[in-house]
């Protein structure tokens, strides 16, 4: 009997216990972040190059996702600086966020003085997407394969002109990383972006582009251009037939990338929020076959995971720029 009105007694309690705890269910899920206007995307280069091209394959996604407009805000200059500068001077809500990629990141905090820290003025948010580098040349340029391109640089020393995107560009550091592995000098000639560059090298106004692959494809594909080698670890799908540099030259590997940051200061469920959605939007098979189409790799990672990459690259490439005393 006494059993009995013990349960009787903790019943209640129980059901009291109970509801509070249906009760907390939907407050927890509603806890996650959505925005409350339109969010604006950063991007540091001017429109039709590579990193507004991922931009425009992504915006409708997170658009759609997040249930309000992403506007991608081109804001050139600088090597992507000045899209940090502004980034880490908004407020940490969520609604402004900017690429983060190697040359804002890494390459220009180790060749200049940048108006923030690399490091703890933003908050990662994921990795997006990797891309190679390739050599190209003009087409009536003797080297057919890198040997006799690393050859024709060997005969006269600082004699081969070479094209980048600019000072310190991922372009610029693929040469810096080959010239230092082969032993050979060739001579830089920076651009104001890859449009001028490649312009000029199919022209004929320079023999030689270290360039980004997206920007390459379309004039190699064309007989344009002649594609020589591509920096990275294997080869491209989108162009078979090129060899990769660490094919011939064992160890090296230059990789361009272009992640997702916000400003420090960012809540938790905020940045889980915005990787959440980046995740789903670089997995779509939409976005993966147009990212492919240009020879860029789909590769997203978590807000932790990006930040040891950017980490990595950063002692990897800051030795190399110093060696090769590249200065703005």
């Amino acid at each position: 009997m006494n059993t009995i009105r013990r349960i009787n007694v903790s019943m209640p309690l129980l059901m009291v216990a109970l509801s509070g705890f249906l009760a907390c269910a939907p407050l927890a899920q509603a806890a996650e972040w959505s925005p409350k206007k339109p969010m604006r995307l950063i991007v540091g280069f001017s429109p039709g190059g590579a990193t507004d091209l991922v931009a425009r394959i992504i915006q409708p996604k997170l658009t759609r996702a997040f249930g309000e407009q992403v506007i991608v805000d081109n804001r050139p200059g600088a090597n992507g600086t000045i899209s940090l500068h502004i980034l880490a001077r908004a407020d940490p809500d969520g609604h402004t966020v900017a690429f983060g990629h190697i040359g804002g990141l890494v390459i220009s905090p180790a060749i200049q003085k940048v108006p923030y820290d690399p490091v703890k003025s933003f908050t990662p948010i994921g990795l997006m997407v990797t891309l190679q580098n390739i050599i190209i040349t003009h087409p009536s340029v003797p080297a057919k394969n890198l040997k006799e391109f690393i050859a024709m640089a060997k005969a006269k020393p600082g004699q081969l002109n070479f094209a980048s995107s600019g000072v310190g560009s991922p372009g610029h550091l693929s040469a810096a990383l080959l010239q230092e592995m082969v032993n050979i000098r060739m001579n830089h000639i920076p651009y104001k972006g890859g449009g001028p560059a490649i312009t000029d090298l199919v022209a004929g106004h320079v023999p030689s582009f270290f360039a980004v692959i997206s920007t390459a494809v379309p004039h190699v594909q064309a007989g344009r251009a002649r594609a020589i080698a591509l920096t990275g670890e294997k080869r491209s799908a989108v162009l078979p037939d090129v060899p990769t540099i660490s094919e011939s030259v064992k160890g090296y590997v230059a990789t361009n990338w272009y992640g997702l940051v916000a400003p420090a200061g960012t809540p938790k469920a905020t940045v889980n929020r915005l990787s959440k959605e980046l995740l789903a939007a670089l997995k779509h098979p939409d976005v993966v076959k147009q990212l492919n189409a240009r020879g860029i790799d789909s590769t997203p990672t978590s807000p932790q995971a990006y930040a040891a990459y950017i980490k990595s690259e950063t002692n990897k490439w800051v030795p190399i720029i110093r060696r090769a005393n590249i200065k703005k």
